[in-house]
């Protein structure tokens, strides 16, 4: 009887908990192989990946697989862009939905919000500086709610913790007690793009290089597609 071939190991963001899931469980019936990939804040993913975790593939967005890259916690060139996700913005549930349908719309919303919630992933860091760029930061003061790693923004808006939130589409989309307004207008559009490498830690095992490097081609393939439309991502 043959050994059933070992589990791909690996840590990812929450922003694409659900899609992987359902992209590891394609990949076990189509290959045999298990993904088992961990989803935690993409800050708390990051250090453990530089704590030296025993890990063999890292999936996150693609400025932070970079600067693993660079900090030599992951093989250089094995970087594999698989996915696009688009930032949204939600309201607690029943509540009133304020007009997003243009940059100066938005920030009218923004202005008017007793409490503005975002994450500390790739949408926070754009939504700070777009909020400088509109020149409105300091007017925000106080008024800004930032969700712990690993906390879902839909969570702070459901709970009364804030009354406007931004995220990742994949993230608010399921999310009970909120209602997603929509993405990013056209003229202040926000694409994070979210990469997988391959962890130091089997740079050294060519077999376990391979097993890894093929989960990562699956996951860049056409064939993936209506999964990620799935989970409001796509790649095409």
């Amino acid at each position: 009887m043959s050994q059933a071939p070992l589990p791909i190991i690996g840590i990812s963001s929450k922003a694409t908990q659900n899609v992987l899931a359902d992209m590891a469980s394609a990949y076990q019936a189509q290959t045999g192989v298990a993904c088992l990939i961990e989803s935690v804040g993409g800050v708390d993913a990051a250090r453990r990946v530089q704590a030296g975790e025993a890990l063999e593939v890292v999936l996150l967005a693609s400025d932070a697989i970079e600067r693993l890259m660079a900090s030599g916690h992951v093989c250089v060139d094995s970087r594999v862009d698989w996915v696009r996700s688009p930032v949204a913005v939600a309201v607690a549930e029943g509540a009133a939905h304020p007009d997003i349908g243009s940059a100066q719309a938005l920030k009218a919303a923004v202005l008017a919000a007793d409490k503005v919630a975002y994450s500390t992933g790739p949408s926070g860091v754009y939504l700070e500086k777009l909020f400088a760029h509109w020149g409105i930061t300091a007017q925000l003061q106080g008024r800004l709610v930032t969700a712990p790693p690993g906390v879902p923004v839909g969570s702070l808006l459901a709970n009364g913790e804030a009354s406007l939130g931004f995220q990742q589409l994949s993230e608010l989309m399921a999310l009970p007690g909120i209602e997603v307004l929509g993405q990013l207008p056209p003229d202040v559009a926000y694409i994070t793009v979210f990469s997988a490498a391959i962890a130091q830690a089997v740079a050294a095992q060519p077999e376990r290089v391979q097993a890894v490097r093929d989960w990562m081609a699956f996951l860049a393939s056409v064939a993936t597609e209506p999964i990620k439309r799935r989970h409001g991502m796509h790649w095409a």
